[in-house]
């Protein structure tokens, strides 16, 4: 694999999206726009302020000039394929031709060249939609599971012998070290920006891209994706320590009696204080804290629901269900089909409605869940 750039010691991935003349600009400048969230989006969402962005985003072409795209948009690049440039991860998005006529292979015959000297550099090619095709240009597919839009399965298959097309799936995973990352059509580039943050950044910094970006085909709305806690502390200095106080004790008995004595204060005094400092009675900020631990388990556990609402301080997961609904929409066991797939990586490929990852065959079984 390429090597990261380190940047103020942080790893920041190269993740490159190619422009060529057949490529439309809302995929582009649209998987920019996620692949820079994570670890610059939710916190400043949440803190305040933006963080540093785990990965830098490059829009690349041939020859690094602005262009005009084939929907009459323009993008301009900010570098040229050459071949000291070799990215992490290179993404080529929907490519725009006639199936029935087929791809003129001369206009991206300098591209599919740098291509196949990148993968065979040990590059990860990662494609949605119709982007597929250069990879079947590079001769890359021979013997491998594939996915594109489902109008461009046949030509696929024509075209470039021994590749297995499976048209039902949203995104796999495929080639020498899954080095092959194929998502279909439509805005299935969501679902690919989406993997590439979990597989390079960790699967808590793809649920809260989705988060943030209200990613859901369900159109639920935004309160299971908004964060239920301000994470900003408080300029009044008792109360900011109460806060760090309750953020390690929320999960303890009578927490907020516990804060109270912590405090020193009385507990009428406490509490307008509180109030003033964070917009919440004590119980609500306590409550608000139990939510986000849960909802963190519920994304990245195979934790029965009973147990996470022990974990998070309820002996009674009933009202902890009634809690958990109310505030955000969905129960708990909803709240996991939604965002818990994100934590499994696809590998093979993943047959699904467009949307969602969803976890391996058979995970679903060991959660025990009910609404």
């Amino acid at each position: 694999m390429p090597a990261a750039t380190v940047t103020n010691r942080q790893v920041a991935i190269e993740i490159g999206i190619l422009a060529m003349p057949q490529s439309t600009a809302s995929p582009i400048y649209g998987m920019q726009e996620l692949l820079g969230c994570p670890g610059r989006d939710w916190e400043m969402l949440t803190r305040g302020s933006p963080g540093q962005s785990l990965i830098n985003t490059s829009i690349v072409s041939l020859d690094g000039k602005p262009m005009e795209l084939v929907n009459g948009a323009w993008v301009k690049p900010v570098r040229a394929l050459d071949d000291n440039y070799r990215p992490d991860v290179l993404c080529i998005l929907e490519i725009v031709f006639n199936p029935q006529t087929g791809l003129v292979r001369d206009s991206c015959r300098r591209e599919v060249r740098w291509l196949v000297d990148y993968w065979h550099s040990g590059g990860t090619v990662a494609t949605a939609c119709t982007g597929a095709v250069l990879l079947g240009e590079a001769g890359l597919l021979a013997g491998q599971d594939a996915t594109t839009h489902w109008g461009y399965c046949d030509y696929m298959t024509r075209h470039y012998p021994g590749v297995r097309m499976h048209p039902d799936r949203i995104l796999l995973a495929s080639g020498p070290e899954q080095r092959l990352i194929m998502a279909g059509g439509g805005s299935s580039w969501m679902d690919l920006a989406l993997y590439l943050i979990s597989r390079f950044c960790g699967t808590a910094q793809a649920v809260r891209t989705a988060r943030v970006h209200l990613i859901d085909w369900r159109q639920s709305g935004q309160t299971a994706y908004a964060s239920t806690i301000d994470q900003r502390q408080s300029s009044d200095a008792v109360i900011a320590r109460c806060q760090h106080w309750l953020a390690q004790h929320y999960d303890e008995p009578s927490p907020v009696a516990g804060v109270v004595a912590y405090s020193g204060l009385n507990e009428r005094t406490f509490k307008r204080r509180f109030r003033l400092a964070t917009g919440l009675t004590p119980i609500d900020y306590v409550l608000n804290l139990r939510l986000e631990e849960a909802r963190h388990l519920l994304e990245t556990s195979a934790a029965p629901v009973e147990a996470v609402a022990e974990m998070v301080g309820y002996q009674d997961a009933g009202f902890f269900r009634r809690k958990f609904r109310q505030r955000l929409g969905l129960t708990p066991a909803e709240y996991r089909r939604k965002f818990a797939g994100l934590r499994t990586v696809p590998t093979g490929g993943v047959s699904q409605p467009p949307g969602a990852f969803r976890p391996a065959a058979g995970a679903s079984s060991n959660y025990g869940d009910s609404d």
